[in-house]
């Protein structure tokens, strides 16, 4: 499947609700879409309060924007890549993986490097047009953030979060597979 062309997808929405840790919350942060990013914003112009910037953005304002560490956030597109990130994730209070479209599941494979490669435990969020059926399959590679544009009200995406009691391959929410388990309990 070729890779989509970066510009070409629709641009992450920023609800006033979302999934955070289980519950049902009100949306704290701004997210500022990826075509805001090349108009002439500063530091300075940045308004105050929590913020989440695409990369391109960030690293361009990330030395000016010492002392507001825990306002600030970053966004990936999914032509971005946790190595664009790296250890400075660590560093951020909120990181934001964009699935353009429910089949790009490059977004996945992200979240995992990020908890898994960089150690990352802030909050991991889901945005864009991931599908309901995916939730658990999100949260299974590290996201614990789901900031959803379907139409089901959020409360009823709580049980797909949990579809599956168990599962066979290790993963973020649980490193050790089925057989290592059970050879361990019995």
């Amino acid at each position: 499947m070729p890779k989509p062309a970066k510009g070409t997808g629709p641009q992450p929405n920023n609800p006033e609700r979302l999934i955070l840790d289980g519950a049902v919350v009100a949306n704290e942060w701004r997210l500022v879409p990826a075509d805001e990013a090349n108009t002439e914003i500063t530091a300075a112009s940045l308004a105050p309060g929590k913020v989440i910037l695409p990369l391109s953005l960030w690293q361009r304002l990330r030395a000016d924007l010492a002392g507001r560490e825990s306002e600030i956030g970053v966004w990936l597109d999914s032509d971005e890549t946790a190595d664009q990130l790296g250890p400075s994730a660590s560093d951020l209070p909120l990181v934001a993986v964009h699935f353009p479209t429910f089949a790009d599941g490059r977004g996945f494979s992200t979240a995992r490097l990020l908890r898994e490669r960089y150690g990352y435990t802030g909050e991991l969020r889901a945005v864009g047009a991931f599908m309901r059926d995916q939730l658990t399959y999100l949260r299974r590679c590290g996201f614990n953030a789901f900031a959803y544009e379907g139409a089901q009200p959020l409360e009823q995406l709580l049980d797909s979060m949990h579809d599956f009691s168990d599962s066979y391959q290790a993963a973020v929410d649980e490193p050790r597979p089925i057989f290592r388990r059970r050879s361990l309990a019995g």
